[in-house]
């Protein structure tokens, strides 16, 4: 995982873009953990069922850091990189960072990886297509 400071600009592909909102608040006014952890595991699904071409389901979540907390109406942009795709699995490491609206400043705020397995109609495991 990248520290604060390591690097500057985003890594992976940009998988989801939303805007933080007053209903997803702790009780300190600061963006609630468990809401950008959800906006992650989407940001990395969508990359993950484009490289199974279809079903997928989260099994896993590791070295989750929070950088630094988010301001409410924050621009908040979820980038995803596949590290490694395996038989079923996909790991993905996400990166979330924010774009301040009135100050224009632009900050890293999360990072964490995920893994993904792909999975049949039933649920069951199934290979990822090579190409």
């Amino acid at each position: 995982m990248h520290g604060l400071d390591d690097d500057p600009t985003p890594n992976g592909e940009l998988t989801l873009q939303t805007l933080s909102m007053p209903a997803d608040t702790n009780p300190y006014g600061d963006i609630f953990g468990g809401w950008l952890m959800s906006q992650m595991d989407i940001g990395g699904a969508i990359l993950a069922q484009q490289i199974a071409r279809g079903r997928i389901t989260t099994v896993a979540v590791g070295n989750m850091a929070f950088l630094r907390p988010v301001p409410i109406g924050a621009t908040v942009s979820v980038y995803a990189d596949a590290t490694d795709v395996g038989r079923s699995s996909i790991h993905i490491t996400i990166e979330v960072w924010i774009k301040i609206a009135n100050t224009g400043e632009v900050a890293k705020v999360t990072e964490g990886e995920f893994v993904y397995v792909a999975i049949d109609d039933n649920g069951r495991t199934r290979p990822v297509p090579r190409d």
